[in-house]
Order: structure tokens, then sequence, then C-alpha cells
């Protein structure tokens, strides 16, 4: 092996020791936050880290900070993130130590992942989809094309993941391993091995390694090697990478390697290892050492490296204790980034153009999106050509724009959801599709985990630009598992965007909304609303708007607006989705119009809370409808949020009507319609709270 290559290699192994060996002489100055660190794994994050180029998207894991180091970044740099100050360069004091996000020119980038051990898979295995997908439809990579290093232009760029072999009997793991091999990714997990969880080792926790576990995915190559060797770690990952880049295919690297330090600052190893000794006598430095010696490096020469190591890590401690604390200001930045969609543009209504269903609004919309931007695809279960979804919201865009743009996924929720995260890095623009909301909950982690905290946590640098459509709620006897309402989850992951449009003219300008907004965007699409064969939804047939129109998210609309009235009792009913419809034919039933006001929310978050308050403090009374059980939740919430705003202005409670509340709703049709509300329930409500 070169000499440069082994020196490099030593020196950055040198320093991520010397940072480790520092951060135990002040522990108490430096375990205010907790840590981990490399120790032990050194060689193979070094090996790796030194082959990555920066066009490669890397997704190191909380003990990479040798990793790191080898990317470039200087121990200053880490431990800003250790302190918590405000110059962190990943997240700026808002996570971690070797938690990092890096979109530096020079440098592989690196998008946020969380601390949920085995989580970042399925994004970094997105991050290779999207390579996979620019490639197949010819969106050049600029990324590659203007590289400072003049050696990595022109060279295809690759993902890497890095792993403990403790989180790869995590579920997701197994979902993002069956899509690489599926399809053929250009990504390397890399497994570092050291034996442990947290307490509890292999032979307590694992039926194979993450090696023999590889072998069941057909089209993953996996490679077992001395992670504690830097000079086969180098040369096996050589060989990996090269391959990768010219063949676009998996590769799976089980590194063996021992853990010479805690498992964090936290959990302190002499709490519960007996095999400490052991492990020491796998540490990579000796070995790193010597080989440089049988290479005819000076110990004079090893020697100067390690001292410079040393007192490079300890200016830089000194420098970062010095460094300043975020201040509260802090904050309140970077949750979401601002979007350009403020106003609504575009015509709703054009001349001349026939009424259509709600689910057509939304296909013609995803069709206009797709004929204009390269950049756009579909992807979820059932999708593809041979059905265009389980309610043809969908149909022919197979056809239309071919397999690679619009396929079916396997049933992987959590792919699904958490794929957009790395679709997102590569500058792609999902949408991504769960079939019911029922099926939802799989995805959560990664909705919750990965894609609303990617902006807030890696501080602006990466937010996640994607849509995920989600048909909700009750009809038609869809029974216990299609036919749920779960936005009050939604509601409370904050980082996302929420939509629950009540017609098609609206789900059509908010899809377009979605689409220019840099942030994550859920919507929910009623179900029974699509094809407006439930009777007394004929509303949610629209006019379909012009190509260009746009509605902003956070604007609610006054569907029917009253005036002020002294003499006569006056009802805000605020409401969104089918509850629109109950509140409409509701007020029409009772020859109300002139006395009831209704506000559609259109969006959930942002909430217009503006036109809410304003409506309520004229009327008086307020009722809100929604179609989820309301002993809890987002109707629940807004009722109270109501009624400590507007609690001069009000003649009664606010009261809020929704579906009764058991544990799931029905299969029989006489036990649905019971469960649910209805317009004569709305009515029943509107005269309680309008006698009150």
């Amino acid at each position: 092996m070169e000499k440069k290559i082994l020196k490099k290699g030593f020196s950055n192994l040198c320093t991520a020791k010397a940072m480790a060996e520092l951060y135990e002489d002040n522990f108490k100055l430096v375990s205010k936050y907790v840590h981990a660190t490399s120790r032990g794994h050194e060689a193979v994050q070094t090996a790796l880290g030194m082959q990555l180029l920066p066009q490669d998207y890397a997704f190191p894991y909380y003990r990479d900070d040798a990793m790191l180091l080898s990317f470039g970044l200087e121990p200053y740099d880490v431990m800003l993130q250790l302190l918590a100050k405000k110059e962190d360069p990943f997240s700026g004091g808002r996570t971690y130590y070797c938690h990092p996000s890096l979109k530096d020119d020079d440098k592989p980038k690196i998008p946020h992942q969380s601390s949920a051990t085995g989580m970042q898979a399925i994004p970094a295995t997105g991050v290779a989809m999207g390579m996979q997908y620019r490639e197949l439809q010819n969106i050049e990579d600029a990324a590659a094309k203007m590289s400072p290093r003049a050696e990595s232009r022109g060279l295809n760029p690759i993902t890497v993941c890095s792993l403990g072999d403790a989180s790869v009997t995590e579920g997701e793991i197994a979902e993002a391993f069956q899509m690489a091999a599926l399809k053929q990714m250009p990504i390397l997990y890399l497994v570092q091995d050291n034996g442990w969880d947290i307490s509890a080792n292999a032979e307590e926790t694992r039926a194979q390694n993450a090696f023999e576990y590889a072998q069941g995915f057909h089209g993953l190559e996996a490679i077992s090697i001395d992670g504690a060797n830097f000079i086969e770690s180098y040369e096996t990952i050589e060989r990996v990478i090269e391959t990768i880049r010219k063949e676009r295919r998996p590769f799976l690297v089980h590194a063996k390697v021992p853990l010479l330090n805690h498992h964090t600052s936290g959990v302190r190893m002499e709490w519960y290892r007996d095999d400490l000794e052991e492990a020491r006598s796998r540490d990579p430095y000796p070995v790193l050492k010597q080989q440089l010696l049988d290479n005819g490096v000076s110990k004079e020469e090893v020697i100067a490296i390690e001292k410079a190591a040393k007192t490079k890590v300890q200016a830089d401690f000194e420098k970062a204790l010095q460094a300043e604390d975020p201040t509260p200001e802090d904050l309140f930045t970077h949750d979401f980034v601002p979007t350009p969609i403020t106003e609504e543009v575009g015509e709703r209504s054009p001349d001349g153009s026939d009424k259509v269903v709600m689910v057509d609004c939304a296909l013609f919309a995803v069709e206009e999106l797709m004929k204009k931007h390269k950049e756009c695809l579909l992807y979820g279960q059932d999708v593809g050509g041979r059905l265009g979804g389980v309610f043809r919201e969908a149909a022919t865009l197979a056809q239309k724009f071919g397999d690679d743009r619009v396929f079916n996924t396997p049933i992987q929720e959590a792919f699904i959801v958490g794929s957009t995260v790395g679709m997102s890095a590569v500058g792609l623009k999902p949408i991504v599709e769960v079939q019911f909301a029922d099926y939802i909950w799989p995805g959560l982690n990664q909705l919750f985990t990965e894609v609303s905290r990617s902006c807030y946590l890696s501080n602006g640098k990466w937010p996640v630009s994607m849509i995920l459509r989600v048909p909700i709620g009750a009809y038609g006897s869809g029974g216990p598992y299609h036919s749920s309402s779960v936005e009050s989850v939604l509601t409370n992951i904050r980082g996302i965007k929420i939509a629950y449009p009540s017609n098609g003219a609206d789900l059509k300008g908010l899809l377009k909304a979605a689409y220019y907004d840099p942030n994550p965007v859920v919507i929910l699409e009623h179900k029974g609303l699509y094809w407006s064969k439930v009777p007394g939804t004929k509303g949610a047939t629209s006019i379909e708007p012009s190509e260009d129109y746009i509605l902003p998210f956070g604007k609610a609309w006054v569907l029917q607006e009253i005036w002020k009235q002294e003499d006569e009792e006056t009802l805000t009913i605020v409401t969104y989705g089918m509850g629109v419809h109950w509140a409409m034919n509701a007020s029409a039933e009772l020859g109300m119009k002139d006395t009831i006001e209704v506000i559609d929310l259109r969006t959930l978050y942002p909430l217009d809370e503006e036109t809410i308050l304003k409506s309520v403090k004229k009327n008086g009374k307020c009722l809100v409808v929604t179609e989820e059980p309301s002993s809890t939740g987002f109707a629940r919430a807004l009722s109270g949020k109501i009624q400590e705003v507007c609690f001069a202005y009000l003649d009664a409670p606010v009261m809020t009507i929704g579906s009764e509340n058991m544990p799931a709703i029905p299969l029989n049709s006489t036990l649905e319609q019971t469960m649910i509300p209805s317009t004569e329930k709305v009515k029943a409500k509107i005269i309680e709270s309008l006698d009150y």
C-alpha cells in the first residue's frame, strides 16, 4: 500500500483516538450532553471515508466520528456538536454528538438522520434510488460534473449507509435491503459489528450476523472483513466502491470490530462487560502503527504523526470550549423553509370547462406536474400500470410516463415514506401514496423521526420536499381497517404540512402548492368524496381549474358567509373534508343559510386561525365538525383554542361533534352509520348550540 495512504489513515486514526481519550480525561466537562466515540472502529471508518467523493452521499451513525474526520472535517467542527454550540456545523446545537448533516461542496453529502438505530437505512436507500432514477431519466448530476476535485469528475456517485450490527435486527433494515436488492441500487451498507447492543450481546439478540442475514437478499452481495485491520478494510472497500461505481449494484460489508470505549458517555462499559481484555487485544491502533513500520515509515515519523494529532485535538478542544452557545431566539428557526407559494393564482373555474369528480382533479394535477417536471415521480402500492391505484387515482400515468416514473413498491409503508428523504436530497420531488390511512402506522416512524425533523435538526440544510397522499375516512362499509381518520396523530407531528380538502378544485390547487413547497406535505383525501357517490356530496365535484391554478396552504375558505346580525342567533361551523358537506347540507335543510357561517379549513397545518377567530367573534357561537372520534384530538384542541381566545365574545360554549368514541369503525353498515357523524346529527348539534 502507498505510504501516503497509510500515513493519512494513521493520522486520522490517531486524531479520533486522541479525541476519545481527551473526552475521558475531561469527562465531567464534556458529559453534560451524551456522546459516543469510534474507539475500536476507527480503522474501517477511516478506510471508507478516505475513498468517498464530493458527489457521494453518506449516512454515518452516532459512533462514526473517525469517518467524519476522514471526510475532511476538523476536530473543532465535531467538538462544536459535542458541546452543543451555536456554530455546530451540523445542527446549530440541536442534536447529539456525531449526528451529522453536511452539504459542503468539497465533501460527501450527509443528509440528516436520527438517533433511532437503523432508521437511516431507508433514507439512504432512497438516495440510491434517486441516483438510479436520475440516471434512467438522464437528469444530469451537477455535483459530479462540477466537483472541486478533478479526480472525481465524471465518476458515478454512490451512497453509503453505516450501521451497527445490532440495528440489522430492525424490520426497516429488511425493507431497505429488499428494495436495494430488487432494484439493484448503487449503495454500500457498512455494518460495524462489535458484538454488543447496549448491555445485550450478539448471542442474546441475533440469530445470525449481518453477513449471514444478507445472504437471504438475492442481488445484495455481502463480504465479511476484519474491520480492525486498516489495509484489509481499505483494499476491500476500494474494490467494492469501484464495482458499485461501474456496475451500479448493492453491497454489504460486514466489518468485525472491537468496542474499546463506552456505549455512550452515560452507559459505561465497566458496568456490564466482561470481555474488555479480549476487545483490547484487537485494538486497530497498534495494528496500523505496525503496518506503517512494515511499509518503511520511520519510527520518528510515526511518533510525529501521533504528537501532531494530540496537539491538534487539544487546541481544537480549547477553542471549542470558548465558542458561543445558542441564544433563546435560535430555537425558532428552520422548522420550515419559506415557501414561494403565498397567494392564490390561476383560474379556479375556467369558462367552458366541465365539472369533474375529485379523484380526477388530483389525477390531472399529477399528470400536469409530471409533464412539466422530470424530477417528479409517483410510487406506492398498486399505483403502477396494471391497476393505477385502488381508487384509479393514478390511472394511465404509468402508460404515459413509463414504469420508471410511476411504479409499484412492495408492501412497505416505512420505505414508501422514508425513501422520500433520500429522493429529495438528490433533487427529486417524490409523490408517494399510502393506500389507506389505516396503514400509515408502519410509516409513522419515518415520517416522525426522519421526514419531519430533517429541516430543523440540519439547521435548514436538508428540508424534505415530498408529497404523501393518504386516502382517508369512512365510506361504503369499509370496515375497521379501511375507514379510520388519523389527522390528530399527524397534526401532532411538527415539521410537516397537512391538507384535507373537501372538493376537487381545492385538491388540485393544494397539490400544485405542495409540489412547489420545499417542505414535506401530507394530503388527506377522503375516499367518500373521490367519486361523490355518497348522498349529499355532489359539492365535491368541481369545474377543473386551469393548469396554473395554485392554492396556498393556510388559507381557509369562508364557504358560506353571513353578516353580523344583532337580532338573531348566528353560528360559525369550522370543519374540513367530509364535515364540510355535512355542515352545508345541514344548514340548507334547516333553512339557516343566512344565520350559519361555514368555514372550510382546507389545511390543518398551517391553520388559518385569523379567519376562524374573526368569524367566531362576529357570530358568538361555534361548532367544530370532524369525522374523528371527538373525545380528544385535533378538533377538540381547536375548540379549546377558540374558547380561550374568543371567550369574551361567546354566547355559548364552543361545541364539537365527531364520531362515537369507539375503538374502530365496524363493517356492518348500520353500525358504521351509527358511529360516524351525518347531516342529521350535525343538524341536531346546530339546534343545541343555537338554543343554548
